[in-house]
């Protein structure tokens, strides 16, 4: 009988997949990670609902303790990304260095089991052309999230399992209430786990972050207005500027080491072109030369015709077919070929 361990948020998704594993006859055994210090509502909650679902189930949850990995992978990570004047990406972080690694590590070694699960809307397969494990986009295109797992390993998609990936989510909300799930209709987390924490990502921040007030700019320098600290700011930010002007006015630099804000209007939001870092190559070896491919740089923007260029350090530059709005620093640019997810990186601060 095939054993898998199954990591278990709480909600109706991560549900689903185990309990789809367990009618398909797996061995199944749940995991929730608890990941907040302090109160952690969230997690609380989560943990909560997970052991309930084990118990309908009847099989074993595991919850391990990985507040200090998320402590110094995630929140550290965040604040010093905004503190610097950038906009971190952490659910890709996440993915890679508190849920999926450690997931694996800890079935092994304390379980001796070789597989886990996880309820994300992805999917994976074995190309013996390449000898490379491939990260496919979901059938349900509108709950696809390769874009948070770009930067997964090959060790880890060879280990993986994604039931969702071939199912829409009304067919999983249907399927939580065929298997009777209490969780059949929990309502959808809409926000990161810090937010909803902490109320806001402005709390969050505010709480690591002392608000130091600072002049709102336009390209030329001339003062516009007042902020509170560039941390509350990200590119391509419209609301909030509190500033009247003839035209609407758009983040579009943040010079933590001025203190400064730089606005301007929507045409100076768009660039041709952003260098990447922290690459990493998933269904295809590094190439050598240029490649072509569409090119995502948010989770809810559609990928975008562009060139690949390979630089050294790991690095790539990507030149987009037409200028994009707001490409963000910190945020991650992930490119495809059609369903295939070729690799992704964090795109680096313009020059």
């Amino acid at each position: 009988m095939n054993k898998v361990v199954v990591g278990l948020s709480g909600g109706v998704d991560s549900s689903v997949a185990a309990a789809t594993l367990h009618d398909q006859g797996y061995q199944v055994e749940g995991m929730t990670l608890w990941l907040m210090k302090g109160k952690g509502q969230c997690c609380s909650e989560g943990m909560v609902d997970a052991a309930r679902l084990c118990e309908e189930l009847g099989i074993p949850h595991h919850i391990v303790d990985t507040r200090d990995v998320f402590q110094e992978n995630i929140v550290d990570y965040l604040v010093s990304g905004y503190g610097d004047g950038i906009t971190p990406l952490p659910c890709s972080q996440c993915n890679k260095a508190v849920k999926f690694g450690p997931m694996l590590k800890y079935a092994r070694e304390q379980l001796g089991i070789d597989a886990i699960a996880t309820g994300h809307y992805a999917r994976t397969r074995f190309d013996p052309a390449t000898g490379r494990h491939q990260l496919l986009r979901a059938v349900d295109r509108s709950k696809d999230q390769t874009y948070f797992l770009y930067d997964l390993s090959q060790e880890i998609l060879a280990h993986v399992v994604f039931p969702l990936g071939e199912t829409r989510k009304t067919e999983t909300r249907q399927m939580a209430g065929e298997f009777g799930l209490h969780t059949a209709e929990k309502p959808e987390s809409q926000d990161l786990c810090l937010v909803e924490a902490n109320g806001s990502m402005r709390a969050f921040l505010d709480k690591y972050i002392t608000p130091q007030n600072g002049e709102i700019v336009d390209r030329a320098g001339t003062v516009l207005g007042q902020h509170e600290g560039v941390h509350h700011y990200t590119i391509g930010q419209r609301k909030g500027l509190g500033i009247a002007h003839s035209e609407p006015l758009y983040v579009i630099g943040l010079d933590a080491l001025k203190n400064q804000v730089i606005v301007g209007e929507r045409d100076a939001a768009f660039r041709p072109d952003c260098t990447v870092q922290r690459v990493n190559w998933v269904s295809i070896a590094q190439p050598t030369a240029p490649i072509k491919a569409e090119v995502q740089i948010r989770y809810r923007s559609a990928a975008t015709p562009a060139t690949v260029i390979p630089l050294e350090a790991g690095r790539v530059r990507v030149v987009f077919d037409e200028p994009q709005f707001s490409i963000t620093p910190g945020q991650a640019a992930v490119w495809y070929d059609g369903e295939v997810l070729l690799g992704g990186g964090v795109i680096e601060r313009s020059v």
